[in-house]
């Protein structure tokens, strides 16, 4: 039953990164982008991680991409702004046939490993002291500079927007 729903996850997720990718419409690409998160978290649920399973849902698909779905209404990006996008299909149709050999390689590394009990065990993976330890510990400044990085493209977001609407005279009319 669990290989079932693993796989179902997994479908999803790949499901979601697509449509991420394929829509042109921002906010359908977020949402995609969410389902994709939601599947992360099943899988985390799957894997009787409690911890990453809460975080994934609370602060990925819920804080970030409130965050990002905010950002994105923020700006009211129109059609007739976004960049056209002749070749989009194809360069990612090339994109895929170029990452075929790199698949194939990973999946012999893969096939090649030795067979391990793939049951789940009551240790303490998924626990929040363990990974509290690690993330403080050994990756302190790679979270903070996360944490940067997400104020600078807030920041970034509205200036942008801020611009947009500085093209239009008092009465609403373009420049």
């Amino acid at each position: 039953m669990a290989d079932l729903v693993f796989i179902a996850l997994a479908f999803l997720a790949i499901s979601g990164a697509i449509a991420m990718i394929i829509y042109r419409n921002p906010m359908y690409s977020a949402l995609g982008i969410l389902i994709t998160m939601l599947s992360v978290a099943g899988m985390f649920a799957l894997l009787n991680a409690t911890f990453l399973f809460l975080v994934q849902i609370i602060v990925y698909a819920g804080a970030i991409m409130t965050l990002i779905l905010f950002i994105l209404m923020f700006l009211n990006i129109k059609e007739e702004d976004l960049p056209k996008e002749p070749n989009k299909y194809k360069f990612m149709v090339l994109g895929a046939f170029i990452m075929i050999p790199l698949n194939v390689l990973v999946l012999k590394a893969v096939s090649k490993l030795p067979a391990k009990d793939l049951s789940i065990s009551d240790t303490n993976f998924g626990d929040i002291k363990p990974i509290g330890l690690e993330l403080y510990n050994n990756w302190f400044i790679a979270f903070e500079l996360i944490s940067i990085l997400l104020l600078i493209a807030l920041i970034g977001s509205v200036v942008l927007a801020k611009k947009r609407k500085s093209k239009l005279n008092n009465k609403g009319e373009q420049l």
